[in-house]
């Protein structure tokens, strides 16, 4: 079973994707049992990474090793060379998702994005510096479900790929 077809029995006010071609193929196999349009927003594109795309681990470690030590170590301040910094990155996506949590008050919502969104927003949701983001991981294709509903956001579940098992 695929997430579309894992999310077509949730009652979805609304599918917001990334504008980068895996999420929006992933946002239209969600949409296809709504009935909904897929809502494109730039800002859930991926962190810009700058220097660091496209870079093997190799690259990386050879090229980079002390800023990355350095990077992992704070508390998302710094900038990628050439790229965000989390900080950037959370101002880009936080005012975004509450305007998404404003305008669909009596539903959910579906919000298909990448690694980096993803545990931004998880972060800034419950409240945690975003350098615990290393502390998190979710999957390509997993569902993580944030309640907003109450005074305080509620972590329902982290990064699930149950559907993605076969039978």
């Amino acid at each position: 079973m695929g997430l579309g077809e894992s999310l077509r029995k949730v009652k979805l006010s609304a599918i917001y994707s990334s504008p980068l071609k895996r999420a929006l193929v992933t946002a239209e196999a969600i949409a296809r049992h709504h009935g909904l349009p897929v809502l494109v927003e730039p800002a859930l594109r991926e962190m810009e990474v700058g220097d660091l795309e496209g870079l093997s681990l190799v690259e990386l470690g050879k090229n980079f090793s002390q800023f990355l030590v350095e990077w992992r170590n704070g508390e998302g301040a710094g900038e990628l060379p050439g790229g965000e910094s989390l900080v950037d990155l959370a101002n880009r996506v936080w005012p975004v998702v509450q305007g998404m949590l404003n305008n669909n008050k009596q539903g959910d919502i579906a919000v298909v994005s990448h690694y980096f969104v993803t545990v931004t927003i998880i972060c800034k949701a419950l409240g945690l510096p975003l350098g615990h983001i290393q502390r998190i991981r979710v999957q390509p294709s997993s569902k993580t479900v944030l309640d907003f509903s109450g005074n305080r956001p509620v972590l329902v579940s982290l990064g699930d790929t149950c559907h993605l098992r076969e039978v």
